[in-house]
């Protein structure tokens, strides 16, 4: 499927110099993705909300290359970030059958968060996703028509940061084999967004910020510990099954079964990670305390409120746009205080994009 995307230079009429602008979105895996393969295949298939207000907005400038070596440079709010340039470097290495005019330009890549830096939000699926879309662009200056453009940005995103290959799209989208969706893959993500019930589709996301910064341990090192671990094949079938269930509660808006797979992924993740060798934490002790406010005011009231976590000890809350009165009520009394400096960040399933 890859060979698909392949161009040669011959493809573009090139320009000396230029910019394009793209914006990519972060996402939350409700199926979590952990563990892959070799060039960014995942070991099972996730699902996530695309988020509306947690976004990248870059500008990638290029100019005709001078010497052989092409330069990048990489600027966060205006501030010049040598350590980010390696990165960048990489992916475009990992790129260039797909884009083979990298070669003949420098660029400058300019970034702004809507998050504040070092919030606890993972910038890699927004970052780069917006940059995959700046080179999907930049095909087009250089007047390349591609009808699968979408599908090579997500494929071209996935290869700098595998759940960037979700942030593409909007809503419900999917990444990865499974015989549950006709059309998915491994190499980039798709959209299911047809399939959700409309109770589904304007879920709120309140991101607890528990801890902000630098996460201990990598999602890098995280996935690549998952190569000998016990427990990896149970849990690559255990995200297959789940999947299957969570795609049927959202069809048909069983919010009930969404709740318990969704939180169930949630702590999967985190055990494999407390399972792992080495093993090790990522929560912290006001992520259980969040956790357990939230069960509490369920039972007591039954809203339908659940959480779900990334790699990391941020808590998102999710719940219906229809709950978000008393919901918000109950965050704003019991759950801002476990956050970090009180800070949250409000956000919604995107529909837009």
């Amino acid at each position: 499927m890859r060979n698909n995307f392949i161009t040669s230079i011959s493809d573009y009429n090139l320009q000396p110099t230029g910019s394009v602008k793209a914006k990519g979105f972060s996402n939350i895996a409700l199926i979590k993705y952990w563990g892959k393969y070799s060039k960014q295949i995942p070991a099972n298939p996730s699902l996530s909300f695309t988020l509306s207000e947690a976004f990248t907005q870059t500008e990638l400038k290029f100019k005709e290359k001078r010497g052989k070596k092409t330069n990048i440079q990489v600027f966060l709010d205006g501030t010049n970030q040598p350590d980010f340039a390696p990165k960048i470097e990489k992916f475009f290495q990992s790129i260039i059958d797909y884009i083979p005019f990298i070669h003949y330009y420098d660029f400058e890549v300019h970034t702004h968060n809507s998050f504040p830096h070092s919030s606890g939000i993972a910038s890699s699926a927004s970052g780069m996703s917006a940059l995959a879309s700046c080179l999907i662009q930049m095909e087009e200056e250089f007047g390349y028509k591609n009808e699968k453009a979408i599908e090579k940005a997500s494929f071209l995103a996935r290869l700098g940061s595998g759940s960037a290959s979700r942030s593409l799209y909007p809503g419900a989208v999917v990444w990865g084999k499974t015989a549950e969706i006709e059309g998915s893959n491994n190499e980039f993500s798709i959209s299911i967004n047809h399939r959700i019930n409309p109770i589904f589709q304007d879920f709120q996301d309140c991101i607890l910020l528990i801890h902000k910064g630098k996460k201990r341990v990598s999602s890098t090192l995280g996935h690549q510990l998952m190569n000998e671990h016990l427990f990896a094949e149970q849990r690559f079938k255990q995200a297959d099954q789940n999947l299957k269930i969570l795609l049927k509660a959202l069809e048909q808006a069983d919010i009930d079964t969404f709740i318990r797979i969704v939180e169930k992924e949630a702590l999967s993740l985190h055990a494999m990670m407390m399972t792992s060798d080495p093993y090790f934490i990522l929560m912290e002790p006001q992520t259980v305390k969040a956790i357990q406010e939230i069960w509490r005011f369920r039972e007591e009231t039954g809203e339908k409120i659940c959480f779900t976590l990334d790699a990391g000890a941020n808590v998102h809350v999710l719940y219906p746009k229809q709950s978000e009165k008393n919901i918000l009520t109950f965050i704003n009394e019991r759950l801002k205080s476990l956050c970090e400096n009180q800070e949250m960040l409000m956000d919604y399933v995107n529909q837009k994009i």
